[in-house]
């Protein structure tokens, strides 16, 4: 005698697709022709950093390696008994990264306070052009 087999699923996921069932299509939010142009300046400051920021990281990644097969010897150079070759490849990538970002993301949110800045103050800060 065969038992019948039964789906079980969590409870949240039912809620989640009833939901989706429910809601209809999902439509972007539209803009306020006034705020139109800020938006689409901040998106391509933004695309300009994050492209930049990527090829930086392109560089670190590929270049990295390049380098060292180019500079043959690092493989001879020791640091606490390892090739610096070694380090610079498990170790040197890590921290870089993690400056680039803290890097990127400290100039995105920069430009966005900027952006929200001088709308919100109306030109009268400091630095800004209005009067100080």
């Amino acid at each position: 005698m065969s038992q019948r087999r039964v789906t079980v699923t969590s409870p949240q996921t039912r809620l989640a697709h009833a939901r989706r069932r429910y809601r209809g299509p999902w439509r972007p939010t539209t803009l306020d022709p006034a705020d139109a142009p800020r938006a689409v300046a901040q998106y391509r400051v933004q695309l300009r950093r994050a492209v930049l920021t990527l090829t930086l990281l392109g560089v670190l990644v590929v270049g990295l390696p390049l380098l060292l097969a180019a500079v043959p010897a690092l493989d001879t150079v020791r640091v606490f008994g390892v090739p610096v070759s070694w380090v610079a490849v498990g170790v040197l990538p890590f921290p870089c990264m993690v400056l680039l970002a803290v890097w990127h993301l400290r100039h995105v949110e920069r430009t966005e306070r900027s952006d929200h800045g001088d709308a919100d103050a109306g030109g009268d800060r400091p630095g800004r052009g209005g009067s100080p």
